[in-house]
C-alpha cells in the first residue's frame, strides 16, 4: 500500500509541477517571441502574490489530504481527466497567443497602438477570449488532476470572478478602439468564460 500511496503522491505532484513550469516559461518565450525582449519583464510570468497563495494553499490540501485520506488520491480517473484538461487548456491558451500574434499582451491595453488588430479569426472565431478560457479550464484542470475537491471548487469560483470582472472592463476599451465592428464580434461569438456575455 506504501509503495502505490507513495507512486501516486509522486505521479501526480510531479504533473502538477510539470504543468505550472511549462505553462509559465512557455508565456515568457512566447512574449519574447512577438514583443521583443526589451518589451519583455517579470511580469509575463504571470505569478503574482495570489496566485502564489493559491498554488500553496492546493499543494497543502494536497498533502493535508493523502495522509488524513490516502484512497481519496487514488481515483485514476479522475486524476486523468484533470490532466486531460490542463492539456486542453494550455492549448488553447497558447493557440490563443499564436494567432493573435502582437495583438496579444498580459495587460489589457487602454490606448490603440498601430499593430493592435481585432482578430477574429483561428480560435477567436469560436470564443471572443480564448486566453482566458483556457487559463479557467487549465487551472482547474491543475487542481482535479491533483483529486483536490476544495481547490477545484476554490479555483473554479476565484477564476471565474477574476475573468467576469476583467471582461467588461477590457472589452470597454476594445468597442473604444474597434467600435461597431466589435459589436459585431461580441454578439456572433461567445466570451468563453460561463455565465460571461
Amino acid at each position: 500500500m506504501t509503495q502505490v500511496f507513495s507512486y501516486t503522491a509522486c505521479r501526480q505532484v510531479s504533473e502538477m509541477l510539470f504543468s505550472i513550469a511549462f505553462f509559465h516559461v512557455s508565456e515568457y518565450i512566447l512574449a519574447i517571441i512577438f514583443h521583443g525582449k526589451s518589451n519583455v519583464t517579470l511580469k509575463s510570468l504571470l505569478i503574482s502574490k495570489n496566485y502564489l497563495v493559491a498554488m500553496i494553499f492546493s499543494l497543502l490540501e494536497y498533502l493535508v489530504e493523502v495522509y488524513i485520506f490516502p484512497g481519496l488520491k487514488e481515483h485514476w480517473w479522475i486524476s486523468n481527466f484533470g490532466l486531460a484538461m490542463v492539456v486542453v487548456g494550455e492549448v488553447i491558451r497558447k493557440l490563443a497567443i499564436i494567432t493573435a500574434g502582437r495583438a496579444f499582451t498580459h495587460l489589457i491595453k487602454v490606448r490603440h497602438e498601430e499593430h493592435h488588430e481585432l482578430v477574429r479569426h483561428g480560435v477567436y472565431g469560436y470564443v471572443r477570449h480564448p486566453g482566458y478560457s483556457g487559463f479557467l479550464i487549465w487551472s482547474v484542470g491543475t487542481q482535479i488532476m491533483l483529486c483536490n475537491p476544495i481547490s477545484t471548487v476554490a479555483f473554479s469560483l476565484i477564476v471565474w470572478r477574476f475573468f467576469s470582472q476583467r471582461i467588461p472592463y477590457e472589452e470597454y476599451f476594445l468597442r473604444e478602439f474597434f467600435g461597431s465592428h466589435y459589436d459585431a464580434y461580441a454578439q456572433q461569438v461567445p466570451s468563453g468564460i460561463p455565465f460571461v456575455n
